[in-house]
Formats: C-alpha cells, structure tokens, sequence
C-alpha cells in the first residue's frame, strides 16, 4: 500500500508559514540543501530542478497533494504545474475546472484513501496545515525539516485537526551546521502499544 508523507518546513513551535502565509524564514541556503535537493529532490517544485540541472529520481514520490493555498501561490506566479513531475491534485471547494494535468478534489480524505489503493511511489503531501490536519488519520510518515526559530504565530502544522492523540515514533534525526534537523517519524504498526513518556 502506498504511503501518504508529510514533507514540511517547520518552526520549533509548530508553524509551517507566518500569519500572512509567507514562508521566508526558513531558508532554503546552508548545508543542509545539498540532502534537499537530493534525497528529497521528488518534493522539489519543477522549474527549481529545472534551475539546478537536476532531474527528479521518482524514486519516493510520484504523487502530490496540496491545499488551495498553497496551490494559489505557484498559479500566482503564472505556474499551474508547479510539480509537473508528479500526479498533482488540489484540495478545493472552488468548482473551479482545473488545469489540463491537475486534479481538484473536495474529497481530499476519499481522494487519498483510494490512491493509497494503488500500486506506486509515495505520495507527498505538501501542505498546508488545514489540509494536513483534515488527513492527520491517513498520514503515515512525517519528515520534518526543523528549523531553529520561534515564529509565535502563523499558520500551525495541523490547523483545525480535530483534537485527538495521534502515535508517531521518531525513527531518524539529522542535524546540520546551518542549526536545520531534518526528523522522520512512523505510524506505528497496527497492534503495536503506544509508549509515550512516562508521566510522574
């Protein structure tokens, strides 16, 4: 079965973009772009590969998912694909007719659920927080690209989530000289007990 992944930037306490929903503060630079653009290259928006003369591998994603925001971002900049090397779909209400390549879901839930039925790579969810939050039950995976900031306010990793305990176990964490760490979590298995810390 195919696995739905949260790929983000974040701050330390838990915002993904400022209040305005611009993301300036989490620098692309420093040692730590090399292993973006590399091990993570399939979450890379096209004509930035493109810039860099890099190809994308599809060897972990094939799929991506984002919300309308986020989406609105790339069409204001004249780009509809903005991840043209991936099936790209877009959580939205609107009943506006997508470009040729993109697919507008209102059902992003059912959407994942079924593409999760299907044979293939990874499929990236690339925010934002709203979204996220609304498919906390179906992500498997989160690989957070922590970045050492306080912002205070702004928009949160899983905005509007229904309130609920939700297990990941840390599976591996890099850290950079730029002060980055990139942290991985997993869903448990099915079964497996939760053991969180202990609570005197």
């Amino acid at each position: 079965m195919r696995e739905l992944v949260y790929y983000v930037a974040v701050s330390i306490d838990g915002f993904i973009a400022e209040p305005d929903g611009t993301f300036d503060a989490f620098p692309v630079t420093g040692d730590h772009a090399a292993v973006l653009t590399s091990d993570f290259a399939d979450a890379v928006p096209t004509q930035f590969l493109e810039m860099l003369g890099v190809a994308p591998p599809r060897s972990r994603f094939d799929t991506v998912i984002q919300g309308s925001r986020s989406y609105r971002i790339a069409l204001d900049e004249g780009n509809e694909h903005p991840y043209a090397h991936l099936r790209e779909y877009v959580a939205t209400r609107s009943g506006a007719t997508p470009p040729d390549g993109v697919t507008y879901t209102a059902d992003p839930l059912a959407t994942i659920r079924d593409l999760k039925q299907e044979d293939g790579l990874g499929i990236y969810l690339c925010g934002g927080g709203v979204l996220a939050g609304s498919l906390l039950s179906e992500i498997d995976q989160l690989v957070l690209k922590r970045y050492p900031i306080v912002l205070g306010d702004g928009i949160r990793m899983f905005a509007g989530a229904d309130p609920t305990v939700a297990p990941f176990n840390l599976v591996s964490t890099r850290r950079f000289e730029s002060g980055l760490v990139i942290e991985e979590y997993r869903r448990p298995d099915e079964g497996s007990p939760f053991r969180g810390p202990s609570r005197a």
